[in-house]
């Protein structure tokens, strides 16, 4: 079963950029698998904030459409979210998570916080 280990979190200020990197565990196949990005602010809903197919495709919520960037390195078994333009209503728990068929993996998380 794929293991996911999400890094990259750390306080930014505001309009600056960080890059998280979401990778499965040593002997995945990742290539085969959907990885998308959620976070979670407090008191908040999870919500998806990009994803990526296996075909390469992406999807974005117009939310960080245009500040945001996920993109898959399948050769080091990595996903990676490129943000910039970072705002502070940014600032949550960032988790990566694996989808193949109907098959569900989520990393535990890693902290981005956006100061003012």
């Amino acid at each position: 079963q794929v293991q996911l280990v999400e890094s990259g979190g750390g306080l930014v200020q505001a309009g600056g950029s960080l890059r998280l990197s979401c990778a499965a565990s040593a002997g995945t196949i990742f290539s085969i698998y959907t990885v998308e990005w959620y976070r979670q602010a407090p008191g908040k809903q999870r919500e998806l904030v990009a994803a990526i197919t296996t075909g390469g495709s992406t999807n974005y919520p117009d939310s960080v459409k245009g500040r945001f960037t996920i993109s898959r390195d399948n050769a080091k078994n990595t996903v990676y979210l490129q943000m910039s333009s970072l705002k502070p209503e940014d600032t949550a728990v960032y988790y990566c998570k694996a989808t193949r068929f109907f098959h569900e993996t989520w990393g535990k998380g890693t902290l981005v916080t956006v100061s003012s």
